[in-house]
């Protein structure tokens, strides 16, 4: 435990925003699932993608993902649903 008052204010704020942030990165990984289990199951899926798109910029926007590493999902997401979908 923190001694010093700065850092006992510091670990509060961490913890808020790992909350925070846990729940956009879950929201993020369920929809990237879904999309995984409907075209390994052959099942159509644009709006699937779609969604885990528009998932994964949001966490791009709360600071939760760096750019490039949404955009490295984003495609390897659009060429598998390509692919079996």
């Amino acid at each position: 435990m923190a001694n010093i008052k700065s850092q006992i204010k510091r670990n509060r704020q961490n913890e808020k925003a790992r909350l925070r942030n846990k729940s956009v990165r879950s929201e993020m990984r369920s929809a990237i699932r879904k999309l995984e289990d409907a075209a390994a199951s052959g099942e159509p899926t644009g709006e699937l993608l779609q969604t885990a798109q528009s998932k994964i910029d949001s966490a791009v926007s709360k600071g939760v993902l760096k750019k490039t590493t949404a955009a490295r999902k984003k495609s390897r997401l659009a060429s598998r649903a390509a692919s079996q979908g």
